[in-house]
């Protein structure tokens, strides 16, 4: 018989599939028990509920996030690692789209709502965008400014970019990865980055944007 933690961890490595694999609506803890060999009193002694078993699926989420994020390493270019970090955003986004639903309250789960302390969680993510941006105003590349707010600006771009993919509204001639370097590149001309030193510090298949 499994010890109580693997019971757990089973719970919330299956429920983190089931969302991304087949949306919220699928979820239950009926299909959970079953799939982890478990009973169906194992959600509500390991998490209470079934919102609660979300809840940790979707701290999880940003702990993924930020190991994505960790793999970034700061170069010389600050402009390029900024891109790089709004990058693993899109990648994360795409690579788990329902559980990143539920980490922005964009799931539909019976009873499941954010608190305060799960937005907290969420605004949390804006210490590597906010930690990249004062660096690139320390380089000289962004003119002094309020670098919170920047995080912000920049967060609203990212977050519209991925629910629009999401959505499935490329289907035209642009793509995500194209909108994704354009946004980033003229982010930094608005913030006082030159246009030349801008589109050099995108990667060189993406240098002859429009």
């Amino acid at each position: 018989m499994s010890t109580p933690e693997p019971v757990r961890r089973r719970l919330l490595d299956e429920a983190a599939r089931v969302l991304a694999d087949e949306g919220p609506a699928a979820l239950s803890a009926r299909r959970l028990v079953k799939a982890v060999g478990a009973s169906t009193m194992a959600v509500y002694t390991h998490f209470g509920s079934m919102p609660a078993l979300v809840r940790e699926v979707m701290r999880e989420g940003f702990e993924r996030f930020e190991a994505r994020t960790d793999v970034v390493r700061p170069t010389d270019d600050p402009v390029a690692d900024l891109y790089a970090i709004c990058r693993v955003y899109q990648e994360f986004a795409r690579a788990e789209p329902d559980v990143y639903a539920v980490m922005f309250g964009g799931s539909q789960l019976a009873g499941f709502e954010l608190t305060d302390d799960d937005r907290e969680m969420g605004t949390g993510m804006l210490r590597v965008p906010f930690g990249v941006i004062r660096r690139c105003t320390e380089a000289g590349r962004f003119r002094d400014g309020d670098a919170s707010l920047r995080a912000w600006q920049l967060w609203c771009q990212m977050h519209g970019l991925a629910q629009l993919e999401r959505a499935g509204y490329f289907t035209g001639p642009r793509t995500p990865d194209e909108t994704l370097s354009a946004l980033v590149r003229d982010f930094a001309i608005g913030q006082g980055d030159a246009v030349e030193a801008a589109t050099a510090s995108l990667p060189d298949s993406l240098r002859n944007l429009p």
